[in-house]
């Protein structure tokens, strides 16, 4: 009795303990297949490949930093020659409203006569209080202030923005200034990912590689500017440059690709001052664009700062989205996670709000770059 009564109790105990373990699993070259491991059990000795998430768009510079599309070249260690008296002269908030200097000659640029261009039956609407802001009257000493009013007009919130901070691109200081257009776009390659104090030390070598080019040819213009500082490189000296040289001021091998390309385009005449200073928008923006090394929202930037055009609206600014979206009253904290191109407004309500402004897109834009730093929440829509 006592004997099976131990064996009874062995045979619980038995049933009582846990399975013996699993055998190990085949290995693979040494490693564990995947397949076989349980949720409790440890990860196998070879990490897991993190997913690759795709990265969000890069943030795009403020006008601060694109501000040296603009900028004259002043060379390292010299002045940067004043600025110029404004003088009024006529405005179109359609056109090209900076005065022009042909890259090759440094003469100055006028416009065509001809009869200002109808309203862009774009995506901006065209209304008729758009039509009364455009007048014959329209000078670049008045036109600031009418786009300022005319903002204010469409939307009450855009009052606290305007008081707080002036747009001085569209100022009639900022009018006064003459710009390259070869040396703007140029600029404008430099400046592509990299920080604007790097742009400018990459600028000012640039420029001194042509410093002790023989004197000969050298225009009235020239001698002017070599007086107030110095200039920018003439299109068919940088196009006859060698691309090792080039890149000796600090250019990748891309971007002296890219400027030599837009050096020759503007030596043989295939782009001109005069086409930027008379052509609509549209054409603008397409005969760029198809420049190697110009994405669209460099050609923006350019038409916005370069050009001076008061109707360019760049959609695919995430700084502009981000202004946008707190403009309206987003959480954009919130937002910032959610990731993706559109992550804080869609193009769809980028674009309906936007057109609101227009003939004034360009300023409305500058406005949205601001946004935070203005409290905007007590205005309502």
């Amino acid at each position: 009795m006592a004997g099976t009564r131990r064996s009874s109790r062995l045979s619980a105990a038995s049933e009582a303990m846990p399975p013996p373990a699993a055998p190990a699993a085949p290995t693979t070259n040494g490693r564990k297949r995947k397949a076989d491991a349980k949720p409790n059990e440890a990860t196998p000795s070879t990490p897991k490949k993190k997913r690759t998430v795709a990265a969000p768009p890069p943030l795009t510079p403020t006008p601060s930093a694109v501000g040296i599309i603009a900028e004259p070249a002043t060379g390292k260690g010299l002045q940067r020659p004043p600025k110029p008296a404004p003088v009024a002269r006529l405005a179109n908030p359609h056109g090209t409203n900076a005065l022009l200097l042909s890259p090759e000659t440094s003469r100055l640029i006028a416009p065509r006569d001809e009869d200002p261009p109808s309203p862009s039956k774009g995506r901006g609407k065209t209304t008729t209080t758009t039509t009364t802001t455009t007048t014959a009257n329209t000078t670049t000493q008045t036109l600031l202030q009418e786009a300022c009013d005319y903002l204010i007009s469409v939307d009450e919130r855009m009052r606290p923005l305007i008081e707080k901070h002036t747009c001085r691109a569209f100022s009639p200081e900022g009018l006064a200034e003459k710009v390259d257009p070869f040396e703007s776009i140029s600029s404008g390659i430099i400046s592509q990912q990299v920080s604007g104090a790097a742009a400018r030390s990459i600028k000012n070598k640039f420029v001194a590689l042509f410093a002790d080019d023989a004197e000969e040819g050298r225009t009235d213009a020239d001698a002017d500017a070599a007086a107030a500082g110095t200039r920018f490189p003439h299109p068919s000296q940088v196009a006859a440059t060698s691309l090792e040289r080039l890149r000796t001021a600090g250019l990748s091998q891309r971007k002296a690709e890219y400027i030599q390309g837009l050096a020759a385009q503007f030596a043989s005449g295939e782009l001109s001052a005069q086409m930027l200073q008379d052509a609509p928008y549209d054409e603008v923006l397409a005969r760029l664009t198809a420049v190697r090394g110009l994405g669209r929202w460099s050609v923006e930037m350019f038409a916005c700062f370069g050009l001076k055009r008061m109707d360019v609206f760049s959609l695919g600014d995430l700084g502009v989205q981000r202004g946008m979206a707190a403009f309206v009253g987003r959480d954009v904290a919130k937002l910032r996670s959610k990731g993706g191109k559109w992550k804080y407004m869609s193009e769809q309500d980028m674009v309906a709000l936007s057109d609101r402004f227009a003939p004034y897109r360009s300023l409305f834009m500058w406005y949205m770059w601001r946004v935070e730093e203005t409290d905007v929440s007590t205005m309502e829509a």
